[in-house]
């Protein structure tokens, strides 16, 4: 079946013999797999300037800041525990993993502490 359609675009003829030049074909490429592959290369070759609203004073030692880490990952864990209860299904399976993850890391850094002083 043949459909009419008012005003046709125009179309150049372009030949499908035009031969493709090999070296700017490989440039071609060269470039796009340097802004793609190359790009998490410039992105941290890129300074990076931390905010300064919430700073930890410099002169705190390694143990009061593990202490404190693990303080702060309890209390999430209570949260994430609690806020699990409310949930039903497989949202509530997602926040309860999420209590685990938290509760592993709290795992860790108790782990660190007493790495840090084996006799407390």
């Amino acid at each position: 079946m043949f459909k009419v359609t008012p005003n046709p675009p125009e179309t150049e003829d372009v030949s499908t013999d035009t031969p493709i030049d090999p070296q700017k074909l490989h440039e071609a490429a060269d470039r796009a797999l340097d802004e793609y592959i190359n790009l998490s290369a410039r992105i941290n070759a890129t300074a990076r300037k931390p905010s300064t609203m919430f700073v930890i004073a410099p002169g705190i030692d390694t143990e009061s800041l593990l202490a404190h880490a693990c303080e702060s990952l309890a209390s999430a864990r209570v949260v994430a525990d609690d806020f699990a209860g409310c949930l039903r299904g497989s949202q509530r399976n997602t926040m309860m993993a999420i209590a685990q993850m938290i509760m592993l890391g709290e795992l860790a850094v108790n782990r660190a502490l007493d790495n840090v002083d084996p006799q407390g």
